[in-house]
């Protein structure tokens, strides 16, 4: 089985990195079951292991936590849903690029549930939309693996305030732009995502049903 947990309200960033990383090592001991975590951060930065410090300036408008995951430095904040992913590869195919394209799959199959075109691009990760012939994204991923459970996941924009995008390089990539749901599509709520992405999860990581989505503080 795998728990999905939604926090409510807005989470702080060093307590929930802290308690994931509890969990990878949990269901890495087989203790615990495989978990998707539901959630959304104040607002902050996050620079990942290939980060370079000319893609974020000295004086940012919010905090910049560097963590462990994979990729550059992006932007969390109200109205962008995080999922965190802690899968045992170990029980399904220990292969980590296909694990990105099941990823990609995943959240393209949920946004065209939702009215949304989206699209991979073969020279980077995540998830765009062809906006008027210019492609913008509108998911990141960022990973991370130990003993083959994986942490950290994707950041889908529903309708974040983009501008906030504006102090750094997002993913380290200077000539692209962003979108969100909320530009595609107009108000949608947060419950509507998560559950395009719940009922789309099985078709890619799941042996067995998902459990509940349940409310966690």
């Amino acid at each position: 089985m795998v728990e999905w947990a939604t926090f409510k309200g807005l989470t702080n960033y060093r307590e929930s990195i802290a308690r994931m990383e509890d969990q990878v090592d949990a269901i890495a001991r087989r203790e615990v079951e495989e978990q998707v975590w539901l959630l959304e951060y104040p607002p902050l930065f996050t620079a990942g292991n290939s980060a370079a410090p000319d893609e974020f300036g000295s004086h940012l408008p919010f905090p910049l936590y560097r963590t462990g995951r994979g990729g550059r430095v992006t932007y969390h904040g109200p109205g962008q849903r995080i999922v965190y992913l802690m899968l045992d590869l170990n029980r399904r195919d220990p292969d980590i690029r296909q694990f990105v394209y099941q990823i990609e799959q995943w959240v393209i199959d949920a946004l065209y549930d939702l009215g949304v075109m989206g699209l991979r691009l073969p020279q980077h990760t995540g998830v765009w939309i062809n906006v008027e012939g210019e492609d913008k994204k509108i998911a990141a991923i960022g990973l991370r693996l130990r003993r083959w459970v994986s942490f950290h996941g994707v950041a889908i924009n529903v309708d974040p305030d983009l501008s906030h995008y504006a102090s750094i390089t997002p993913c380290g990539i200077p000539d692209k732009g962003l979108t969100s749901l909320a530009q595609c599509i107009g108000k949608i709520c947060m419950s509507d995502l998560d559950a395009a992405l719940k009922n789309r999860f099985a078709a890619y990581f799941d042996k067995a049903t998902a459990a509940d989505v349940v409310d966690s503080a």
